[in-house]
């Protein structure tokens, strides 16, 4: 009788505490600066496999950055955390007394941290090359009879997934994925504004430096502080403008946008290198897209070296720690790659949807465009992430993909985060920000000690993004209080 009490007495409190979650979720959608928004909310306990919540969980929505929980979950699912992207370098000639009689070829293979700075302080961005260069002279080679090539097709010349808009194409956090990626595919720009609002601010230099670029600046000086100006440019165009303010007195504002052609960048780079460094060249650079060559079948070139990039478990976590678009797409297209010898946007969506389909986690309603939740096209809902989290949670690489999410009010893009909250440290989590969505989907480490999965999608709301996150927190609180 004792024990029948006891599980009556512990299912009411139980209810109760899930009850407050539900209160709150409630309660959040009845505020006024939320009449015209749409809302999924889903939280389930990992231990008992219980809804605790749920408010519209199966609405599908754009839900921004935490789609990048799907790529880095299954890459490291799929390819493990110690898979590294490998760039292949070819020669299509022999080698007679240290001459090259033929071509040298970069076989892109979908690296992304190819002189990152996420992982290369500044200044150090091209350290690679040098270790390219030893590799090359231990080959024997002094001269290079043919062309310094490129090649990034094994990626196709997709350029952006599905559902980018053109504003945001030329800035840094829209730069598109390809076979070959260097300098996280950014031009890094260099102003100085004088201390009159409305003078057009003096671009100093552009880093990574490319001939081809024309660029048409309309930045001015501004009293507003920040960074309040926008690069525009679509994909492999040489042409990019600059619009907006920086502020006025500063003698060095770096802007970031992105890079049109990166394999292109990266023939020249690697051309000017060798030159520098007392290898002979008779050809000139050349990337695939960009010059006449028929396709290149390797079947009869020689494999020089190989050079890897970083592994899947240091990607996944830049990705979802610092939230880079870029990374997240490159893990979506190096699965494709590596299951199929496709690396495009399509062929990653594909092996995404076949992981999904193999292992049960329900795509009914599921849309998915790309790898980052720039697009949107995307729709997807509080409860799709849920699924995904379960199965994440007793996964193999659960531990390591834990480690990948910013933790509340301590690390990443959460941590600012119910700071100083019930929520701080038990929330583990991506984040998700556009203009006029707001989204958070992970895990809740409860004051209790029970384990739940969430997801919380705002799209549409008449406040500000910061207003936003304060009404969330509530629901967020309620949860770890559980």
């Amino acid at each position: 009788m004792k024990a029948i009490l006891s599980f009556i007495f512990f299912t009411v409190l139980l209810n109760l505490s899930f009850g407050q979650v539900q209160e709150a979720i409630n309660s959040f959608s009845k505020d006024s600066k939320l009449e015209h928004a749409s809302i999924s909310f889903y939280a389930y306990d990992l231990t008992s496999k219980k809804t605790i919540s749920d408010f519209n969980g199966k609405t599908s929505l754009p839900t921004a950055s935490t789609a990048k929980l799907y790529p880095t979950a299954i890459a490291l699912e799929m390819l493990g955390k110690d898979f590294r992207p490998e760039t292949r370098i070819y020669i299509n000639g022999r080698i007679e007394n240290g001459v090259l009689k033929g071509d040298l070829i970069v076989r892109g293979g979908g690296d992304v941290t190819l002189g990152s700075r996420f992982f290369n302080d500044a200044g150090h961005e091209k350290d690679f090359l040098k270790q390219w260069l030893d590799s090359i002279k231990e080959a024997g080679i002094t001269k290079i009879e043919g062309n310094v090539i490129c090649d990034g097709s094994d990626f196709g010349y997709m350029g952006i997934p599905d559902g980018w808009s053109w504003g945001d194409q030329g800035n840094y956090y829209g730069a598109g994925v390809s076979g070959i990626s260097v300098y996280d595919n950014t031009l890094f720009y260099q102003f100085k504004t004088s201390s009159k609002a409305g003078d057009t601010a003096q671009l100093i230099s552009i880093f990574p430096n490319y001939p081809e670029l024309s660029f048409r600046n309309e930045i001015t000086a501004s009293t507003k502080g920040g960074d309040n100006s926008y690069i525009y440019g679509s994909p492999f165009s040489k042409n990019r403008f600059g619009v907006g303010t920086l502020p006025v007195n500063s003698s060095r504002f770096q802007v970031k946008g992105s890079h049109p052609d990166p394999e292109h960048q990266l023939s020249l780079d690697l051309h000017q290198f060798l030159i520098e460094n007392g290898i002979q060249i008779a050809g000139a650079p050349q990337s695939y897209l960009k010059s006449s060559l028929q396709t290149i079948s390797y079947k009869d070139d020689q494999m020089l070296f190989s050079y890897f990039g970083r592994t899947v478990e240091e990607i996944a976590t830049i990705t979802n720690m610092k939230s880079v678009n870029l990374f997240a797409e490159g893990l979506l297209c190096l699965v494709g790659y590596h299951f199929s010898g496709k690396g495009t946007t399509e062929e990653g969506l594909k092996q995404i949807e076949l992981f999904l389909e193999s292992k049960k986690i329900s795509q009914h309603g599921f849309y998915l465009n790309d790898g980052s939740g720039l697009s949107r096209s995307n729709g997807i809902s509080a409860w799709h992430f849920c699924h995904l989290l379960e199965f994440m949670y007793h996964s193999k690489s659960y531990s390591v993909f834990e480690k990948t999410l910013p933790v509340a009010g301590k690390s990443g893009t959460l941590s600012s985060l119910c700071s100083g909250q019930t929520g701080q440290g038990r929330i583990f989590a991506k984040s998700g920000t556009m203009h006029r969505i707001k989204s958070y989907s992970g895990y809740v480490k409860t004051k209790s000690g029970k384990m739940v999965a969430f997801a919380f999608i705002v799209n549409n709301y008449s406040c500000s993004s910061s207003e936003l996150t304060k009404k969330m927190e509530v629901v967020l609180n309620a949860m770890a209080g559980l």
